[in-house]
């Protein structure tokens, strides 16, 4: 038998205070957080703090539950080409997902999200969303290639962030310079010391990683993942409306054959042939 301990010797040490002199967490708002200029005078303010606050926000990716192996295979390669990103479980998407999501996202220490929710097995609708204020965009997926379907090799280097690029409508209109604002702010930018030098850019060679797919904004909320409608697109068609159309223009290709028999028949009782006189002539 080992010998038992003082009880002055199994004190627990105190728990050490927080340092006063720690930088305070700059004020989030809805264009991210507070600017570099802003953070870098509060640093020089402070001499005796050597370290600063820096933008480290989190992408949260999750989809719904029944979801396609297809669109599964599509979100895991968004998982791989997003070093700042963190899984979670699947999510019911005809629960109330709106108030789910925002717990599950404080919970994991996230600012933005992206959810896949997969309806009837075949449709994929993509959820982006600012978390917890909003905005949040609903968009629908289309021409979904995966990079298994491309054989593509996928993120070069694992930990680097994507390269954006916008096409000049995106400056036009508001709702696409609020798109902009909200994916540039999920790829959160490289610092200062990491820019390429100007010219640099013609000694570079670009390969595909994949995947492809395109995005169909349907609506903006002013919140998250919900509240009032901020824009909403009037050329939006539902995959349903689509179906719906194609089965009738099935169902009308039917309704004219069968006219055609119909009107063949009709033709050939008001226009009987005549007799053949030399139908019997070779019957014994």
């Amino acid at each position: 038998m080992g010998k038992k301990r003082k009880r002055s010797e199994t004190q627990t040490a105190e728990p050490t205070k927080k340092d006063e002199g720690a930088p305070e967490r700059p004020k989030r708002t809805l264009l991210g957080w507070k600017d570099k200029e802003e953070v870098k005078n509060q640093s020089e303010s402070n001499p005796d703090s050597s370290h600063f606050f820096r933008n480290k926000e989190k992408v949260m990716v999750t989809c719904s539950r029944r979801i396609n192996y297809r669109y599964r295979h599509l979100m895991l390669n968004m998982v791989s080409l997003l070093p700042h990103c963190k899984k979670d479980n699947k999510v019911e998407s005809r629960s109330s997902k709106g108030a789910t999501l925002n717990e599950l996202i404080e919970l994991r220490g996230c600012s933005s999200a992206l959810f896949f929710e997969c309806r009837k097995h075949q449709d994929l609708y993509l959820w982006m969303a600012k978390c917890p204020s909003g905005p949040s965009v609903k968009f629908l997926v289309n021409a979904v290639h995966t990079m298994e379907e491309l054989k593509l090799t996928g993120n070069h280097l694992k930990g680097s962030r994507p390269l954006l690029t916008f096409s000049g409508n995106f400056e036009k209109d508001a709702h696409w310079k609020l798109l902009k604002e909200m994916i540039t702010q999920i790829s959160v930018p490289h610092n200062e010391s990491d820019k390429m030098i100007r010219g640099g850019l013609d000694k570079m060679t670009l390969v595909e990683v994949g995947p492809r797919f395109c995005l169909n904004p349907i609506k903006i909320f002013a919140g998250s993942f919900g509240g009032p409608t901020l824009y909403e697109n009037p050329f939006y068609v539902s995959p349903n409306q689509i179906r719906a159309m194609e089965k009738r223009q099935k169902a009308g290709k039917y309704a004219k054959k069968v006219k055609a028999k119909t009107r063949r028949k009709m033709h050939e009782l008001s226009n009987p042939l005549e007799p053949d006189e030399f139908a019997d002539m070779w019957r014994e």
